[in-house]
């Protein structure tokens, strides 16, 4: 398969401290691939490298046929083809649900507002929040705020959708009804790189899956294969704490 996203090389220090030490991975059109990893391990400095809210110290990345780590590149108009969602939601506590899901569309993307909120809609209606709509964020529990973010990170869209760790901030009970919709936009051919500690998630819907230890790629691969039979004692062992 083509990449859509490529990623050669990278590295990216902060002072003394490396986080990733000449990480290389591809992202396939509508593929699904898990980052998992212990914490600490550099996969949410990975996403942020990747979009270019961080620099990075050396390396590429392609998305598509553009080189994105060139630093001309205009940054604001590459992270407009992503969407992210991140642990703590980002959403803004003046906006309403609405405004707070169609504001890049509207300011970035130069949507009018009249058609941007008809898409909003629909995607809040899509995650079970057409009802709220109206309400500001400090209205909604943790699980809905999160399904809010969602719905503004896909509203554009986007070429890849990177997620963070999207259910570490929310109580357990909330994190299934996250979950599934990230399994429906899976089913529905979404881009989606996903950093996450959700083991069985990544087993069950991730097309691939790669394990990120201490800032390198150590073992990627098929899910039967990275759970099944991983090959790295390293990873076996890092597993071993979600199967015993």
């Amino acid at each position: 398969m083509t990449a859509l996203l490529r990623a050669e090389g990278l590295y990216k220090s902060f002072g003394e401290r490396d986080v990733l030490q000449g990480v290389s991975l591809e992202l396939a059109a509508h593929e699904v691939v898990a980052v998992i990893g212990a914490s600490g391990s550099g996969k949410s400095t990975l996403l942020r490298c990747l979009n270019l809210l961080e620099p990075i110290d050396d390396g590429l990345i392609m998305l598509g046929d553009e080189d994105i780590s060139d630093p001309r590149v205009d940054a604001n108009r590459v992270r407009a083809r992503f969407g992210a969602v991140f642990q703590s939601f980002n959403l803004f506590p003046h906006l309403s649900v609405l405004d707070n899901v169609t504001l890049s569309a509207r300011v970035v993307h130069k949507i009018p507002r009249r058609d941007a909120e008809a898409r909003a809609l629909a995607l809040l209606d899509r995650v079970g929040l057409a009802d709220k709509a109206r309400d500001h964020p400090d209205r909604l529990s943790g699980g809905q705020q999160q399904r809010a973010a969602i719905a503004r990170a896909i509203s554009t869209n986007p070429e890849v959708l990177l997620l963070d760790e999207i259910t570490s901030a929310l109580d357990p009970e909330l994190v299934g009804e996250v979950l599934e919709l990230v399994r429906q936009l899976a089913v529905d051919g979404a881009t989606i790189l996903m950093a996450t500690h959700e083991m069985a998630f990544a087993r069950d819907v991730a097309h691939r899956v790669i394990f990120l230890d201490g800032g390198r790629i150590l073992e990627q691969g098929p899910p039967a294969e990275v759970f099944g039979a991983p090959r790295e004692p390293r990873t076996r062992e890092f597993l071993a704490r979600f199967t015993a």
